[in-house]
């Protein structure tokens, strides 16, 4: 039987900023001359971001508590909140994120919690037990016997990961019913100093969470139809992309050759990987790329030979969210799939490793 996504669900806090108050807010993570200001202000502005979601914009004026979370640097060694009171915030956000979006993507998909037989939960920036899994099951009145499994620490592309299992678990018990969600709090990870990895990475993450309920059935109507997966670590390229533990939040490291690297390995290794199941480049009707940023947009757009609008739902993800790591993928498949987007569509992230993930639905 065809293994199907049957339904999705996103949830966001309940604030956002624009990428403007973003920019201001940044500010207090460094000591800034005029110029480290111009320079701030531009990288914002350049990430064409308009809003971002965060659970630390709790009030109706969002800076107060940003700025009761994250001090604002009185000298270059100020590093911020250590790891655990970021850990103790993430324990206390990521649960209500989670369950808001796994409660949509049951309700649609009009499967009972009792027949959910595979719990998989999806996440990068934080670390808690007995954690989201355990809340979810609690909250949404799912079975005490179901199986659980946490992907954790892969990075943008961790819910592509998560689909890979689900689909070995549908082959296993097929007819089983799946339930992934994936959620992220990025900004509890901002970086204080004038460190080009942290401004970028500030200034483009945010906090979001997304869910699926998928299984396999006869019956694909209305629904993504997962075809395949397929993964591929590049070569000498560990260090272009790393995320790692601090003493103040996990620390990311993006090299500016990202874009150059994706645009040399991609194209070779999609188009024997479509080959292998009957498909070109040329054939693929819809994309969902995780959008990095607007370089890993335009690199994608330009070494495929893609069309202009090809990325537009990439695109319009990105600046109306920004990135929020492993979630972003599934906001963009269900943009897709509420679009009435024609298949073939492939999916595709990219990770620590360098690693490339992606997927074929149609």
């Amino acid at each position: 039987m065809p293994f199907v996504i049957r339904s999705f669900g996103t949830a966001l806090p309940k604030h956002t900023a624009r990428q403007d108050q973003a920019s201001d807010h940044a500010k207090r993570f460094v000591r800034l001359t005029r110029q480290r200001e111009r320079t701030l202000q531009a990288v914002y502005r350049r990430t064409q971001i308009q809003t971002r979601s965060s659970v630390l914009f709790e009030e109706a004026d969002p800076k107060s508590e940003l700025e009761s979370f994250y001090p604002r640097a009185c000298g270059e060694s100020i590093s911020g909140p250590g790891t655990a009171a970021r850990m103790k915030r993430y324990a206390s956000e990521s649960p209500k994120l989670a369950e808001q979006a796994a409660r949509k993507a049951l309700d649609r998909s009009g499967v009972t919690p009792s027949a959910v037989a595979q719990l998989i939960t999806v996440s990068c920036t934080g670390f808690f037990a007995p954690g989201v899994d355990v809340h979810l099951i609690d909250q949404l009145g799912l079975s005490p016997s179901i199986g659980r499994t946490q992907i954790g620490f892969m990075g943008c592309h961790g819910a592509l990961n998560g689909l890979r299992v689900a689909r070995a678990f549908s082959e296993s018990s097929p007819g089983s019913v799946t339930l992934l969600c994936a959620t992220e709090i990025c900004s509890l990870h901002f970086q204080y100093g004038w460190d080009p990895d942290s401004i970028v990475s500030n200034a483009i993450f945010a906090d979001g969470a997304a869910a699926l309920i998928c299984s396999s059935q006869d019956n694909a109507d209305g629904c993504w139809t997962l075809l395949d997966c397929s993964s591929r670590i590049v070569p000498g390229e560990q260090d272009v992309m790393t995320w790692s533990i601090g003493d103040n939040g996990f620390r990311m490291t993006l090299s500016a050759r990202l874009p150059h690297i994706i645009e040399r390995e991609l194209p070779a290794f999609l188009n024997a990987w479509l080959e292998s199941l009957g498909f070109a480049v040329s054939e693929i009707r819809s994309w969902a790329v995780h959008p990095g940023g607007p370089r890993i947009l335009d690199a994608v757009e330009s070494c495929l030979s893609l069309p202009n609008s090809a990325l537009t739902t990439s695109r319009d993800i990105f600046r109306r969210h920004g990135n929020m790591s492993s979630p972003t993928i599934l906001f963009i498949l269900e943009q897709l799939r509420r679009e009435n987007a024609s298949g073939p569509c492939v999916a595709l992230g990219f990770g620590p490793g360098l690693a490339i993930e992606c997927a074929l639905l149609i």
